[in-house]
């Protein structure tokens, strides 16, 4: 049984980490609000962005002048993933279930065939990828909105490395694996195709004529939609990457709120279990004692 001593030095502790916890709570809360004020400005641009194109590329009759980023180099052998985790951990499985869709999704494409590199973004992506696919992992960019802020400067960078390599021709399928941003409670790992560009697929029966009259564009465009996709893909593509990291940005901080504020509650929890078997000891070290001193007493 633990000395009294121990069970002192076991409350302290736990009161330091509580401490810290809940210090860390209200950093990501303060954090949260800036985060999730600029995922949430990007999302109807982005959503717009993309809708717009639908409506442009749906009027384009395929040909093989057409933008290589909508119509695709004719292939899907080879995929290259772009993983958005964050750089710290301690908010709970924000990062590990990104990772094992990432992870899930390399293991599908191989069974079938596919040949898969790896773009990292965020040090938790580099660090829990390499431990299995090390040899997959071809860029590795970190440090992304350390300034408290996402810049698209710093999206941009990761969107020109990876239209360089789809010039260079070294792969024909680019997918983008984030945590999309619903709730301060919510953040959904997903996989979203970006090259080629992917129309949003049409309702069923009754929505299909609906869906299609959606995408119909009532526009004459000058120049050519052609030319006016070769400038707007690679454009999109900045767009949907500047708001993976933003909605990773604020997902991580929700994450993070809500993991601290998990462990603040069992350190109270975990102090008040302790403080009485704390006091359970001491009552029985006290009737020890008296025992001995009456035992003592008596044998006068």
């Amino acid at each position: 049984m633990p000395s009294l001593k121990e069970y002192r030095d076991r409350i302290a502790s736990v009161k330091s980490t509580k401490k810290i916890t809940s210090a860390m709570k209200m950093v990501a809360a303060s954090k949260l609000k800036k985060a999730q004020d600029q995922a949430e400005a990007s999302q109807p641009y982005a959503r717009a962005m993309g809708e717009m194109l639908a409506r442009v590329a749906a009027g384009v009759t395929v040909t093989a002048a057409s933008p290589k980023l909508l119509i695709g180099t004719g292939s899907d052998k080879r995929h290259l993933l772009v993983v958005v985790t964050s750089d710290r951990g301690l908010c709970g499985g924000f990062n590990g279930n990104l990772v094992r869709l990432a992870r899930n999704e390399i293991i599908r494409l191989q069974g079938e065939g596919k040949e898969v590199q790896v773009v990292t973004v965020g040090r938790k992506a580099r660090d829990l990828l390499k431990r299995e696919f090390s040899s997959l992992i071809i860029e590795s960019y970190t440090g992304i909105g350390s300034s408290n802020r996402v810049q698209f400067s710093e999206a941009d960078q990761v969107t020109q490395f990876v239209l360089e390599q789809f010039e260079a021709g070294n792969f024909d399928v680019c997918s983008l694996v984030y945590n999309n941003f619903v709730s301060v409670l919510t953040q959904q790992p997903r996989a979203q195709q970006i090259i080629p560009f992917k129309l949003p697929e049409t309702g069923a029966n009754d929505n299909e004529d609906e869906a299609a009259e959606g995408l119909a564009s009532p526009y004459r465009f000058e120049p050519e939609e052609e030319a006016i996709l070769a400038q707007l893909l690679p454009r999109n593509l900045g767009v949907q990457m500047f708001r993976a990291l933003l909605d990773s940005a604020a997902g991580e901080q929700a994450a993070r709120m809500t993991a601290m504020d998990n462990a603040t509650r069992n350190a109270g929890d975990r102090i008040n279990g302790l403080t009485l078997e704390y006091n359970r000891a001491r009552q029985a070290a006290i009737t020890k004692e008296l025992i001995e001193i009456i035992s003592g007493a008596e044998a006068l």
